[in-house]
């Protein structure tokens, strides 16, 4: 599946009380949670690795993102597209401690 016809398919799910900033904002949030959460559960109260529940909280998660792009009038391509961009402006030859302190954006700054 590409990530247009992803775009496609999942926004046949929201219906239009859906379209709204706050709901696509505090689902985002809400989704992101729950991933965090399954992560604590391992972590620190002793329940097993699941990957099939990470994946599927992340699903919810991609589908808020979808919303929010949606509500923008944006597609998820061009999305991914300006996050690679920028990547590439902050760490032209990948990431490193050093380069993520001596940022452009955070020199001069405290």
């Amino acid at each position: 599946m590409t990530i247009k016809e992803y775009q496609r398919k999942a926004m046949r799910t929201a219906t239009h009380k859906c379209y709204d900033a706050a709901n696509a904002a505090l689902g985002l949030t809400g989704e992101a949670g729950e991933v965090a959460d399954e992560v604590k559960k391992c972590m620190y109260q002793g329940h097993p690795w699941q990957p099939s529940k990470i994946i599927e909280e992340l699903g919810d998660v991609l589908w808020y993102v979808t919303l929010m792009a949606e509500l923008m009038n944006v597609p998820l391509e061009y999305i991914m597209q300006a996050n690679i961009e920028k990547l590439e402006r902050r760490y032209p030859d990948g990431f490193s401690p050093a380069a993520s302190v001596n940022r452009e954006e955070h020199n001069g700054k405290m």
